[in-house]
């Protein structure tokens, strides 16, 4: 197969051999040692400063050019911002290396080449702090041109490229293009980086559990399938961590933790992507209310570790973080919202429930799953200050300790933020007994139908039955709440590379 190159792209490459006639190395592999970059030049830069910046090595991809004969004002773009070149004939090309000046710079540049430039800091006549180059030299050869954006002098963007299929398909060109897109994915590491740092304050261990797994355990979804040559078995990508974790509990760790890669093989939306990031984790001799306690101390300090305050713009809402949040069992929460007590109502009278509601429910999901949808349709979407929806009914919830005082229900939360649900808890299940008939319901619902159901994993029975000391888990979907931290309205926009269709090429055969 050949390419379809455009009239552009055909014209760049015939630079590109005219570059190498000249002897010029458009794709060199020496090391360039750079010793500054565009934020810092700026930000520190001044008359006092001014001998620090006598001797800089800056690099960077070329965003604008600006020719005024015997100089060019260049502008490049590094990973820190943009900053300008002043580059002078008399400067860069000395002697009888002028030509140099004309055939390369003046013809054989484009914008996104990536250059390198050593020279002196000053401030232009116009004020701009700049760079000026007294060697010049080409790093890497751009063959592509980028999408056109409109920049005001400033340099700053008023016409950005929006369109989500380029965007998210060559999100190494929207970072190009869009620096500001940058900023929701470095703000994803610093909230990675105070969780980690947070419960590693408190003496949890950051473990790793197998991807590839015998059985999808862990949570109601439906997995993906692969097969194992060498064993000649079926395999799972794993759709939670859960039961790996908490065997660990059983082996005598007291708090692990692990943010986990997750697979589900089910639809795409704004908030839904097949892949995606769970931070999960363990606490042995603690609950449900232990771990509200904590979950509300971790947003808050992610919160204040992002943006320096507890409340957050998110769309036209101010979401506030700064702890107590509400709590409200989900019986209630549908009462609030419907009027309508179902905390005593069997399967039929649910389904009854769903109809007068006009809430559409397939025939062969269970009770737990009738009063998920019911909550799902009438209550969820106006919860959107956190809160806690807890007491769950036990059919909702095959791995969680049935609730201490209160018959039918568990000692469960889910942490509700703008409509949607960004943690989900237990008081953990450690009566294997009881978990292994939980386990057999699922089986039943499996039979009837529902491909969420989990299966049984005995291997995961056996572990308890060596003992699991009272134990208090949680999953925090981390994709979730980079959306709400950095006020994102799709999950792609906080994945650096998004599922997708695939591309149709635009190729020919050779």
């Amino acid at each position: 197969m050949s390419q379809h190159l455009s009239e552009q792209e055909l014209i760049r490459r015939e630079k590109l051999t005219e570059l190498q006639a000249l002897g010029i190395d458009p794709f060199p592999a020496a090391l360039y040692p750079v010793t500054h970059f565009s934020a810092d030049i700026k930000e520190q830069f001044s008359e006092e400063t001014k001998e620090q910046f006598a001797s800089v090595c800056v690099a960077g991809r070329i965003m604008s050019l600006n020719d005024k004969g015997k100089v060019f004002f260049i502008k490049i773009q590094d990973s820190k911002g943009i900053i300008q070149l002043y580059v002078r004939k008399d400067d860069v090309c000395p002697g009888e290396d002028k030509t140099l000046f004309e055939k390369l710079i003046k013809h054989l540049i484009d914008l996104g080449d990536i250059i390198g430039v050593t020279g002196y800091v000053f401030i232009t006549k116009t004020g701009e702090t700049s760079v000026h180059a007294q060697s010049f030299v080409l790093l890497a050869k751009s063959l592509k041109p980028l999408p056109v954006v409109k920049r005001d002098e400033e340099g700053n963007v008023f016409d950005a490229v929006t369109d989500p299929e380029f965007r998210y398909r060559q999100r190494y060109a929207d970072l190009i293009i869009n620096p500001a897109v940058k900023d929701a994915f470095v703000k994803r590491t610093i909230l990675v980086n105070t969780i980690r740092q947070f419960l590693n304050e408190r003496g949890a261990l950051e473990v790793d559990t197998p991807v590839l797994q015998p059985i999808p355990g862990g949570a109601a979804a439906r997995p993906f399938i692969t097969h194992h040559n060498a064993l000649d078995m079926p395999l799972y990508l794993r759709i939670a961590n859960e039961l790996y974790l908490k065997r660990l509990i059983v082996g005598g760790f007291d708090w692990v933790y692990e943010f986990s890669r997750n697979f589900r093989n089910e639809g795409m939306d704004r908030t839904h992507n097949p892949e995606f990031t769970v931070l999960e984790w363990y606490t042995a001799y603690k609950d449900y209310f232990w771990m509200m306690e904590i979950t509300e101390q971790l947003f808050e300090k992610i919160a204040l570790a992002l943006h320096g305050t507890t409340e957050l713009q998110v769309g036209d809402k101010i979401i506030s973080f700064k702890t107590p949040y509400k709590r409200i069992s989900i019986h209630d929460a549908i009462k609030e919202n419907t009027g309508i007590d179902v905390s005593d109502m069997d399967e039929e009278a649910l389904r009854g429930v769903c109809k007068q509601l006009h809430i559409a429910v397939e025939p062969n999901i269970g009770k737990g799953k009738l009063i998920d949808e019911i909550f799902g349709n009438t209550a969820e979407h106006t919860y959107i200050q956190p809160t806690f929806i807890i007491d769950y009914p036990v059919e909702m919830s095959p791995l969680t300790k049935k609730h201490r005082s209160k018959a039918g229900l568990v000692e469960r939360f889910e942490l509700m933020v703008n409509g949607k649900e960004l943690a989900n808890a237990y008081s953990e299940l450690n009566d294997p007994i009881d978990q292994r008939e939980r386990f057999e319901e699922q089986v039943r619902l499996m039979e009837r139908g529902d491909d969420e159901a989990m299966f049984i994993d005995y291997d995961f029975l056996r572990a308890l039955e060596y003992g699991m000391p009272p134990t208090s888990g949680i999953g925090i979907g981390i994709d979730r709440l980079c959306m709400l931290m950095t006020n994102q309205p799709s999950i792609q926009d906080v994945l650096l590379f998004p599922q997708m269709r695939p591309e149709k090429r635009e190729e020919t055969t050779a």
